[in-house]
């Protein structure tokens, strides 16, 4: 059985599989065969089109900040890159809006103010934004619910449904996770659809997530996988 383990304050991450699930390649061939056919939900419709609206009538590069939780990272990314719109995406009412007037305060730099933080499945979401051809410069995935157990490798994301729209999202693709076997069986799971990148080690001086925080501080490895598709 998958299970955890305590490394300093954060749970390493302990899984049944050997390596790369025997099954993956097919699975993604599955999905790329037979796109999800599920009806958007309303609210995230709702959300998509507000946004949508934004996007628009934007002229710059555009970030997506996928499972953003809190807005820590879709903060700093914004900050980062000023002239970007950052959208941050989480399905959690509570997380997206629980530090909402932290994470915009002035901290002696200015407010930053160039990015939105939306509630919405992603699931619906990443539909929504390949069938309207957002211009996604680079595309965020980080620290994504691991789902360790073998049988449960469809809940990850590049075992589900909506696995070839995710790809199809940004110029580029940076995922971060603690487990380097995510990002491997990502990696192998884009070479499917003939997009190929490199797995490194964070070495920010600045973490992008609590979670990053979290597992740095507990001497936790973090991977980044990035994915250039131009």
């Amino acid at each position: 059985m998958s299970s955890t383990e305590i490394t300093g304050d954060s749970k390493a991450i302990v899984t049944n599989q050997p390596g790369i699930h025997e099954k993956l390649a097919e699975i993604v061939a599955k999905h790329i065969e037979h796109p999800s056919q599920k009806p958007i939900q309303a609210h995230t419709q709702q959300a998509f089109d507000e946004m949508d609206a934004i996007v628009q009538s934007f002229s710059g590069p555009v970030i997506l900040d996928s499972c953003c939780g809190v807005g820590q990272s879709t903060r700093l990314l914004a900050k980062q890159n000023p002239n970007a719109l950052v959208i941050g995406v989480d399905k959690s009412a509570h997380r997206i809006t629980r530090n909402v007037d932290d994470v915009k305060r002035d901290d002696g730099e200015g407010i930053v103010d160039n990015y939105h933080l939306v509630r919405a499945d992603l699931n619906d979401f990443y539909r929504l934004v390949v069938a309207a051809k957002w211009p996604v410069d680079k595309h965020y995935i980080l620290y994504p619910n691991p789902w360790p157990k073998a049988k449960h490798v469809q809940r990850r994301w590049h075992g589900s449904a909506v696995f070839p729209q995710i790809i199809a999202v940004g110029n580029e693709i940076i995922l971060r996770s603690n487990w380097q076997l995510y990002l491997q069986e990502f990696q192998v799971a884009a070479g499917v659809m003939d997009f190929f990148g490199s797995i490194s080690k964070v070495n920010d001086e600045q973490p992008l997530t609590p979670f990053e925080a979290k597992y740095q501080a507990s001497g936790q490895v973090c991977w980044q996988l990035t994915i250039a598709k131009n």
